[in-house]
């Protein structure tokens, strides 16, 4: 297949290289730096997002933010302006429902289908073709697309239509922050009382406390490892979706507000790179006392 991905980025740059591996001719076009393991690929390079809707039969998004997708989909040099009917366009970032409806709307008036797909899993998850996929859409433009879906993904579902695979993911990051929070909260108990925190997680494994954040980002507090991984900085704008959208249901969401609230404290010491199990971070500064130190 003639596919087309734009942005390569720490989540981007693997994702890609498999659909290369799966010996797919892949057009590729990113703002940043061209990761060396793609320049040095059979990939073909374009000059912008416009070259590579005009080669690729379905084109790939995989950047930052709502506005970044707004570029690269309709700016000046944007996806809209290389499509021609019978395309499909796929926005795997992690966006707004609400705007990914409109951006949905503008492709299929073009002759054109749009799926968004975000993704759960972390940079361990793109690197292993690991990720979760949800996706909102047409249920024949998902099968149409399923077979790509699962050279990056184990876990792909279909949710519902346009903006609902953006939902879902929002719900995600909802889950994901508190569990961060859960589990820093837990092995700075752990180490504060004087127990060996790489043991007290090693035994919570075994038992119904058992996560994928308590194995990955439980590991990356407990040996200082706060290199993204998913920036704080791009779990912070998720939650700002998820604390927006409740506003306008009516909803409370007081334990994602206060998870919303420690990672601005960590961002107001410098922390917005810092890989989001950074968290803990603001709750170390908060008891004066850092995973790893001896217990008084």
């Amino acid at each position: 297949m003639k596919l087309g991905f734009i942005g390569l980025g720490i989540m981007g740059a693997p994702m890609a290289g498999h659909l290369l591996k799966a010996g797919h001719q892949l057009f590729v076009y990113t703002r940043g730096k061209m990761p060396q393991e793609i320049a040095e690929s059979p990939a073909t390079q374009c000059l912008d997002a416009k070259g590579v809707a005009e080669c690729a039969d379905i084109i790939i998004t995989m950047v930052p933010d709502t506005p970044d997708v707004a570029v690269a989909l309709f700016g000046e040099s944007g996806v809209a302006k290389g499509l021609s009917a019978g395309k499909i366009v796929v926005d795997m970032s992690s966006i707004s429902p609400v705007e990914t409806k409109q951006f949905a709307q503008k492709i299929e008036a073009l002759g054109c289908d749009y799926l968004d797909a975000p993704v759960s899993g972390g940079d361990v998850g793109a690197k292993n073709a690991a990720l979760s996929i949800m996706v909102g859409g047409k249920p024949e433009v998902f099968e149409r697309v399923k077979p790509v879906f699962e050279l990056m993904g184990k876990n792909i579902t279909l949710v519902g239509g346009s903006g609902d695979g953006q939902t879902c993911k929002v719900a995600n990051q909802i889950v994901v922050a508190l569990t961060i929070n859960a589990v820093a909260e837990g092995l700075l108990f752990a180490a504060k009382a004087g127990a060996d925190p790489a043991k007290v997680r090693a035994a919570l494994m075994g038992g119904l406390a058992t996560s994928r954040i308590l194995d990955i980002l439980g590991d990356r507090m407990i040996k200082r490892t706060f290199d993204p991984g998913f920036r704080i900085a791009l779990h912070q704008k998720d939650l700002n979706l998820a604390l927006g959208a409740a506003k306008s249901l009516g909803l409370a969401l007081p334990a994602t507000s206060n998870a919303q609230q420690l990672f601005s404290a960590c961002v107001s010491h410098g922390g917005a790179a810092w890989d989001h199990s950074g968290m803990v971070r603001a709750l170390e500064k908060l008891s004066n006392f850092e995973i790893g130190q001896k217990a008084d």
